[in-house]
């Protein structure tokens, strides 16, 4: 792991970027391992950090929704995610690949005008990224498939590396693919 990057705390406290920007940091006074004390370390702190620990996080929910039933799912999740203070989220849905004639034949609703389309170097803007989608035939709806491969640029200019990302889906039935698309080993 290296530096401090896994599980276990790093003994080394690295400034933060505000910090940085501020040039102080916060310290704490070392602990020898063979020292037994109950103290707590004093620790200090900019007004600059405090600052930065107040600052809002931005939240995006991206799904693809034919019939609604994702859409719903990411309202919810919305909703409950609002309720975590600082935290601003914000809902967005991909673009639709399939013609309006073909949407009409197969009676999926008009699209909620107030849920904005997202491209995809909105993406960069986000804190952290919810992703949600239909299963079908275990595998994730073309049109998400679409927004994820038209997001290449990203990839290559590392623009998502270290932004946290998760996932849901739907299905209308049971063994509908989501044993197969939501499998994490």
């Amino acid at each position: 792991m290296g530096k401090g990057g896994g599980c276990v705390p790093s003994k080394k406290k690295h400034p933060t970027s505000a910090e940085d920007a501020a040039g102080t940091s916060s310290t704490t006074a070392p602990i020898a391992a063979d020292e037994e004390t109950h103290s707590t370390p004093t620790v200090t702190e900019s007004s600059e950090n405090a600052q930065s620990v107040a600052a809002t996080l931005k939240v995006f929910i991206v799904f693809y929704s034919m019939y609604g039933h994702v859409e719903k799912l990411g309202k919810r999740i919305k909703k409950g995610v609002e309720g975590v203070e600082g935290v601003e989220v914000v809902l967005y849905r991909v673009p639709e690949t399939l013609p309006d004639e073909v949407l009409e034949h197969m009676k999926g609703p008009p699209k909620a005008p107030e849920v904005p389309e997202i491209k995809d170097e909105e993406l960069a803007v986000a804190d952290a990224i919810l992703f949600g989608f239909p299963t079908r035939y275990g595998c994730m709806a073309a049109q998400m498939k679409a927004f994820f491969d038209s997001t290449g640029q990203l990839w290559k200019e590392q623009t998502l590396v270290g932004k946290p990302a998760g996932f849901f889906v739907s299905t209308g039935t049971q063994g509908g693919g989501q044993e197969t698309t939501a499998y994490v080993k």
